[in-house]
């Protein structure tokens, strides 16, 4: 059967090499739960990152993703791949990488982090090309290739190159667990940028945006005057309006890509607001300032005449995308109050629920990390069948992991909601921000 989705994730976050377990001739038959509740018998034999290879009663042998595996059983396999020694390497060799060098921290064990500061050799700047006249300019930094309709000085492009690579280096220092790579088939990151906003809006950018990144085709598009740039002479240099708002909000999205597909609109653009709004300046996050960053947004919002409150909790929080579009293309305004809420409704649960630590919000993302895991190994699969146009094709009795709108978002709320009611978690943020000094009104 062939299926189109919205979105479709290709994009490796990690690997997270395990070694095998003990020879499965030591094994026994022990029953098998998908996450469908589906049942078999069989043996472990072997783990690799992202799948575990099980042997039936008639001894014939069976690769299945890790991820389609329930909880209990995902938690099984890595307790017998981290029980299992290291295999023996041979002189001059790699030496073996063992379950626990690579995998994940725990998340009792994340911290927050102070200062994120990117470092040097990320924004060295690599003149690929150079051609005013073609209006094709092309330059690399260590993660990201830019395409310039215009030659951008030294000293601006390192400065744009800075703030893509410090964005991405806050992203992956954040106990999200979002490990930062490239989508499938890129060797970095893609951005492009445009003289005029007329230009921007050919290629396809947002009429009321500033910078829009395209999951579709993997591109962040950004026009000179949203960024601050003016000619000198022949090439284009700062202006005193030079700033890296626009893009530190969209280089979020866009080095999330993998788990796009399995985030309400809220968090997506909760998390990009919250990036946004911690204190930047050439090349350095100050993340440990995070409340006042917030506090300092929430006084320009207030400035602005929006109403520092979320009415209606649990409508936002299930918001799918149809609704949001629907609203946010409304109004600039309305839009305004979306994102207004969405990252008073993340910060909120990275710092002021519960433990304050963000546990329930990082083991919700932790979540989303599986499905990126799953949907990557699905992909992976030689029974999948890439068609053209984004299309593919597999087998009946192979279907992929829930990538739907409607539904993908939302299978992990109640790791959020914790038990909770909605009317809960309102009382519960009023009087978090109140303890915080700020009067915030939720329901």
């Amino acid at each position: 059967m062939n299926f189109r989705p919205t979105r479709i994730i290709l994009a490796m976050c990690c690997t997270i090499a395990l070694t095998e377990a003990a020879d499965a001739e030591e094994t026994v038959l022990r029953p098998w739960k998908d996450a469908q509740g589906r049942i078999i018998q069989a043996a472990f034999v072997s783990a690799t990152a992202d799948s575990v290879t099980l042997k039936m009663a008639d001894g014939k042998e069976h690769q299945l993703a890790l991820a389609r595996l329930c909880a209990e059983d995902q938690a099984f396999v890595k307790s017998q791949t981290a029980a299992a020694p290291a295999p023996a390497t041979a002189q001059g060799a790699a030496p073996a990488v063992t379950a626990l060098s690579f995998n994940r921290v725990p998340v009792e064990k994340r911290t927050w982090p102070e200062n994120v500061v990117v470092p040097s050799k990320s924004i060295e700047i690599q003149v690929v090309e150079e051609n005013p006249t073609a209006r094709k300019c092309l330059y690399r930094s260590e993660g990201f290739e830019f395409t310039s309709q215009a030659k951008l000085m030294p000293s601006v492009m390192k400065e744009v190159a800075r703030t893509f690579e410090s964005t991405k280096t806050l992203v992956a220092s954040l106990p999200w667990g979002v490990i930062c790579q490239p989508p499938e088939g890129f060797e970095r990151y893609k951005a492009e940028l445009y003289e005029t906003r007329k230009d921007y809006i050919a290629a396809g950018g947002p009429e009321n945006s500033g910078g829009v990144y395209m999951s579709g085709d993997k591109i962040f598009r950004v026009p000179f005057p949203s960024i601050g740039l003016k000619l000198l002479g022949k090439t284009y240099a700062k202006d005193e309006n030079y700033d890296g708002g626009t893009l530190i909000h969209e280089i979020t999205h866009q080095v999330m890509d993998a788990y796009l597909t399995f985030l309400p609109v809220w968090v997506i653009e909760g998390t990009a607001e919250y990036t946004e709004m911690l204190p930047y300046n050439a090349g350095k996050f100050r993340a440990d300032a995070h409340q006042k960053g917030m506090k300092d947004h929430i006084q320009e919002m207030q400035k602005r005449g929006y109403a520092i409150e979320i009415d209606n909790l649990e409508e936002h929080l299930t918001m799918n995308r149809a609704k949001w579009s629907g609203i946010a293309n409304t109004t600039n305004r309305k839009m305004g109050e979306l994102y207004f809420r969405s990252v008073l409704a993340v910060y909120f649960f990275c710092h002021l629920d519960g433990d304050k630590k963000g546990t329930r919000f990082i083991k919700f993302m932790d979540a989303v990390y599986g499905d990126t895991e799953a949907m990557r190994t699905f992909f992976k699969d030689p029974r999948v069948k890439h068609l053209e146009g984004g299309r593919f094709s597999y087998p009946t009795n192979f279907p992929p992991p829930d990538m739907k709108a409607e539904t993908a978002p939302f299978k992990h709320i109640d790791l959020l909601l914790d038990g909770r009611s909605y009317s809960q978690i309102a009382k519960e943020m009023t009087e978090a921000y109140k303890s915080i000094g700020v009067k915030i009104f939720v329901n």
